[in-house]
């Protein structure tokens, strides 16, 4: 328990330093430090993460930076995709779903050093509402909120670019409706996971309440440190984490994928 409160800690710390990505460390601890099985820990992961979001999306709507007329246009397709990905998590082996959370780390890992960070200066106001896009919202919305809700990440840092290009929020009212969305999506596959797996709830709250907490801490040294260079750190650590779980999985994936096939074979036929 003191090394959940530890870890958890440094997964909230991680977000409220960066203002994103922290999140990414939450199953690899979950399965690899606390030894919980893959599925669990990613159900445990949407709890954690949608819960934290919320918490933080609460500090942002105080400062009206909180789009709720467009929040719920990009929330809800989200949801969907989320909890099907969640539902449909039942069919991919543990495997699968480690290798591609690998890979989800690997694109957050790029999006946070620097990579697709520069995003184009809204063209109009998000608030109106007739002016979006509405195909291309909902279809992104159904696509990241599957990853999200297959993996229990990756929504994340795909969301600000979505709700400042096809959304037209200025950056301010994006980053903490970003918040409300990733809340949403997650909330989504958490219902879809715990259709077929069983949560360890006195785990999941310590680590939620630490990741929270951590959060407070990171935000607070967020403007006393060179947050650049941090991400830029974090980062590096990430693809090194993402390559210990390809490494870890190396035997397993081949049988996975066979497995995944029969699956697949059944469903059609």
């Amino acid at each position: 328990m003191i090394l959940a409160i530890l870890l958890s800690l440094l997964i909230g710390v991680a977000l409220g330093l960066l203002g994103g990505g922290g999140s990414i460390l939450t199953v690899p601890i979950l399965v690899y430090a606390l030894k919980m099985g893959v599925k669990e820990a990613i159900a445990t992961s949407l709890l954690v993460v949608g819960t934290t979001s919320f918490v933080a999306m609460i500090q942002h709507a105080r400062r009206s930076a909180v789009s709720w007329r467009v929040g719920p246009i990009f929330g809800v397709p989200g949801m969907a995709g989320a909890f099907l990905g969640g539902w449909g998590a039942r069919y991919i082996p543990s495997a699968l779903l480690l290798v591609g959370f690998a890979l989800i780390m690997f694109a957050t890992a790029w999006a946070m050093l620097g990579n697709g960070q520069q995003v184009e200066q809204p063209k109009q106001e998000g608030e109106c509402l007739d002016c979006l896009p509405l195909g291309k919202i909902v279809l992104e919305g159904l696509i990241v909120g599957a990853v999200t809700g297959l993996v229990g990440a990756g929504g994340g840092f795909l969301v600000v670019p979505a709700l400042t290009l096809l959304g037209g929020l200025p950056m301010h009212l994006a980053i903490g409706t970003s918040l409300l969305v990733i809340a949403l999506k997650s909330l989504a596959g958490f219902l879809g996971y715990i259709s077929h797996v069983s949560v360890d709830y006195p785990l999941a709250a310590v680590v939620t309440a630490s990741a929270v907490a951590g959060s407070f801490l990171g935000s607070f040294w967020a403007h006393r440190l060179q947050a650049r260079q941090l991400r830029k750190g974090f980062a590096w650590f990430v693809i090194a984490m993402a390559l210990y779980i390809l490494f870890q999985q190396r035997e397993e994936l081949l049988p996975a994928l066979i497995d995944l096939l029969g699956h697949i074979k059944k469903l059609l036929f």
